[in-house]
């Protein structure tokens, strides 16, 4: 005996159903960070104060050891002095977390891009974006756009330089692993290879000691490197973007990680409503034009 057409019409739909509910459950779910969306994936729903944090109930936030201004101040980044601390901070609040209840760790900057699981929830060491790292790591969205300048000794080879060809002779450095060192391989070019230093404050003493004619740092750094660490310095130079859009600065987090998506939504918050402009203009004052070399 067959069933009747509409008992098979029944059956039909119901497998239909069964098999869409599967469908959805096992196929990949959109990438909500781009627009600052909940991670599905992850059953994120970014309620304030309610995240699934490494602590329940606190947000832990790395950086380097030692913090420089002026990103940080006085190296404490806990006191809220200095631009990414002040940031770290506003994006807490977003995110429905008092200054009381956050936790600073201190991660070593190569160590905060590498592969592998994180300690903490996100890092704000001035970081740039890219799809290289993005390979390893999670990014929030931009919140300093910056760009990569020239500091060297007045008086040295370096310091007449206005151009990029006037600096493929000299001996250059910056820190390892950072968009600084890759300018000058990839955009100088120079003739000699350039030093690599694992932390700025030593390539900052290479130049202070002659053992390179000038060191490449993100703009911000550069003035006050000149400013406050090498007074003899003077700021050469600065860079133009490369692709075409403007290098960021990113919070960096675990690849994959519930969170990436909350913070997002928090960075193009603080963008949308001014405070990340407020406090680029509060800490990164000094931070004016620089020459462009070509």
């Amino acid at each position: 005996m067959h069933p009747a057409p509409s008992a098979l019409r029944r059956a039909a739909a119901a497998a239909t159903i069964a098999l869409l509910a599967t469908a959805v459950g096992c196929a990949p779910q959109p990438d909500d960070k781009a627009s600052g969306g909940s991670s599905s994936s992850a059953g994120t729903t970014c309620a304030k104060g309610k995240l699934a944090t490494q602590t329940s109930g606190k947000l832990t936030i790395a950086t380097d050891e030692p913090a420089y201004e002026p990103w940080f101040k006085d190296d404490k980044p806990a006191n809220g002095e200095g631009f990414e601390s002040a940031v770290a901070y506003a994006v807490a609040k977003q995110l429905g977390y008092d200054k009381s209840q956050v936790v600073w760790q201190s991660v070593p900057f190569n160590k905060a891009f590498a592969p592998g699981v994180k300690t903490f929830d996100f890092d704000i060491n001035q970081v740039s974006i890219s799809a290289e790292r993005k390979k390893a790591v999670d990014f929030s969205s931009g919140y300093y756009d910056v760009r990569q300048a020239v500091v060297a000794l007045k008086g040295g080879k370096a310091a007449k330089a206005t151009s990029i060809a006037d600096l493929k002779s000299l001996k250059l450095g910056a820190q390892v692993g950072t968009t600084s060192l890759n300018y000058i391989s990839d955009v100088v070019k120079p003739s000699q290879e350039a030093a690599a230093f694992s932390k700025n404050d030593q390539a900052i003493s290479a130049l202070k000691n002659g053992q390179v004619d000038a060191i490449v740092v993100d703009l911000p750094t550069a003035f006050y490197v000149t400013a406050a660490q090498v007074t003899n310095a003077k700021i050469v130079g600065q860079f133009e973007n490369q692709s075409g859009t403007p290098e960021q600065f990113g919070l960096v987090l675990d690849k994959g990680s519930g969170l990436t998506s909350c913070v997002t939504s928090a960075v193009d918050a603080l963008r949308r409503d001014g405070t990340l402009a407020k406090l680029e203009k509060q800490w990164l004052s000094d931070a004016v034009d620089a020459p462009v070399l070509k």
